[in-house]
């Protein structure tokens, strides 16, 4: 028997190799157990990944949808794709392509109805904080899972409103807990403004008539001897050249624009005329003057009020720092009423400054640059005015002296309806008139698109118990709450740009064989990320506005 240096022989020497083997074995086997044990503690106790099968949550969470891009002015916005009108079912994994039907673009107003075959885009995958309810009690605007109390073994997804204890009235479009408005907090107002109209898209062919029903025209336009003009070279540029004591107006003319209605860009256009005004507006622009001198405004309508924001320019013979005065007013009847003003310091000469004002949550906030003046109209549901739903809002742009405007754009608030589309005329569950109180471990809960969410409002049927009695109509449960959304980690991504004689290939002969079928399938999903739509979900967390 041969020996090696060591005196150990070739056959001891290769027993310890098995041994070590068979130990980096054992140890690779012990560590995928732990991290398999590991992983279905945290998806059962942490958190657990969903993907959104429906709209009903749009757009602040998408379902199954078109990702379009406007053929006239290039905006982007998506459509909902409702699974069974293509014969698939909810959680269908969607890699085929599907007609688009008639959408609307949510800032020129043009009707596509091209009706081409695109692919189909995934809805968005979110993580979820399991057992995070466990430990924290649930807060108002948060975005929750639960078990559907209709159905329990199916997730839901919604925003919830109403909490144990309270009396919830959805008024106008707005929450009101106990008698009052509920404010959103600024980072969910922020995630649900939406689109009415964005002057930097400029459509390519104005003259075809599918603008709303006309040719396009731009929406903003001067009343009486206004000086407003609009840039030869480029049109999403408004500029001024007047006096400092001649008040220019421009008025938006939503005869001619998209209008004040709570349409959804997401939604089935059919149902858009049905749709209530929503009077919570912002507009926002950049202002820029060569002089500080002169003045630049807003005015917002709400049922019979109009709510006015200004800056007033002091004279440019200031020697270090030019400095300006912030107001808000109402003006009722013609006679107008001061309500908060404040002395602020300009930006630079020649520099941008953004400009913002919204009338929101009876709530008026106003920003110059980095300075922000706001007013609470207070909580009432009076104390905006008179409601008149069926009076629309009225949006106006003033100023005077020399000014160049960029970047306008109008956006509106979220709104609940009360009612649903036209085949179903009877008002929901706490609407008004119809307040609805919670009870012990109680919660109400409202998708964002509201026109075309079943939520607390239309839930007909008392919910199911695991043992007891069933659970009251219109509500969720506690002990049905499954956790918090927390981040959109995958929205649907891109394609990736397999040659297209492989795609052809794969379509035509893929289907009676399974191989190619899952080939098809790989080939068609959507590999590539979109980085830019990951986020985190906001609720009910933060100050108010």
């Amino acid at each position: 028997m041969s020996l090696n240096k060591t005196g150990k022989t070739i056959s001891q020497k290769a027993a310890h190799k098995r041994k070590d083997r068979v130990a980096e074995i054992t140890n690779t086997l012990e560590w995928l157990i732990t991290a398999f044990m590991l992983a279905f503690v945290v998806r059962a106790f942490v958190m657990e990944a969903f993907r959104i099968p429906t709209g009903s949550m749009a757009d602040t969470l998408k379902g199954n949808h078109f990702r379009l891009r406007c053929p006239q002015c290039g905006y982007m916005y998506d459509y909902g794709c409702d699974q069974r009108e293509h014969g698939l079912y909810q959680n269908a994994i969607l890699s085929n392509q599907a007609k688009i039907p008639t959408s609307r673009c949510p800032s020129c107003g043009y009707y596509n109805s091209t009706h081409r075959a695109i692919p189909i885009s995934n809805g968005d995958r979110i993580l979820v904080l399991k057992c995070f309810y466990q430990l924290f009690e649930p807060k108002q605007w948060d975005v929750i899972v639960f078990k559907n109390p209709l159905d329990p073994p199916t997730n839901y997804i919604k925003r919830l409103v109403g909490r144990p204890g309270e009396t919830m009235e959805i008024i106008d479009g707005d929450i009101y807990i106990n008698g009052l408005i509920s404010q959103k907090p600024t980072k969910v107002q922020d995630e649900l403004w939406m689109p009415v109209y964005d002057n930097d898209y400029q459509p390519a062919r104005p003259r075809e008539p599918f603008f709303n029903y006309h040719q396009w025209q731009q929406p903003f336009r001067n009343i009486a001897e206004s000086k407003w003009k609009i840039d030869k070279d480029n049109p999403t540029l408004f500029h001024l050249n007047s006096s400092v004591d001649e008040i220019n107006s421009l008025i938006y003319d939503t005869s001619i624009g998209n209008d004040f209605k709570t349409t959804y860009a997401y939604d089935d256009v059919k149902e858009y005329e049905h749709m209530p005004y929503c009077s919570d507006l912002m507009v926002r622009f950049y202002h820029l003057s060569d002089k500080p001198r002169g003045c630049i405004g807003i005015s917002l309508s709400k049922y019979q009020t109009v709510y006015c924001a200004r800056v007033d320019f002091k004279s440019d013979t200031e020697p270090a720092g030019f400095t300006g005065n912030m107001t808000i007013a109402k003006v009722v009847d013609n006679k107008q009423t001061t309500l908060d003003s404040k002395p602020i310091k300009l930006p630079a000469i020649n520099k941008p400054a953004l400009v913002k004002f919204a009338n929101v949550d009876h709530h008026l906030i106003f920003q110059y640059g980095s300075q922000k003046l706001t007013y609470d109209l207070g909580r009432g549901p009076e104390d905006a005015g008179e409601r008149r739903t069926d009076i629309p809002p009225q949006l106006k742009i003033f100023g005077s002296g020399n000014i160049t405007l960029s970047h306008l754009a109008i956006f509106r608030d979220i709104y609940y309806t009360a009612k649903k589309p036209t085949h179903r005329p009877e008002t929901g569950r706490a609407t008004e008139g119809k307040s609805f109180t919670l009870s012990e471990d109680e919660f109400f809960v409202l998708g964002d698109n509201s026109p075309n969410s079943e939520d607390s409002r239309w839930w007909g049927k008392q919910g199911k118990s695991n043992n007891g009695p069933l659970y009251r109509q219109g509500i969720v449960p506690r002990d049905y709450l499954v956790g918090k959304a927390l981040f959109v980690y995958w929205p649907s991504g891109f394609e990736f740009p397999w040659p297209q004689s492989l795609k052809t290939f794969l379509l035509k002969n893929s289907q009676h064989n399974r191989l190619l079928q899952m080939m098809h399938l790989i080939v068609s999903l959507r590999w590539i990320p979109n980085i830019g739509q990951m986020r985190f979900i906001h609720g009910g967390s933060g100050d108010n506005i």
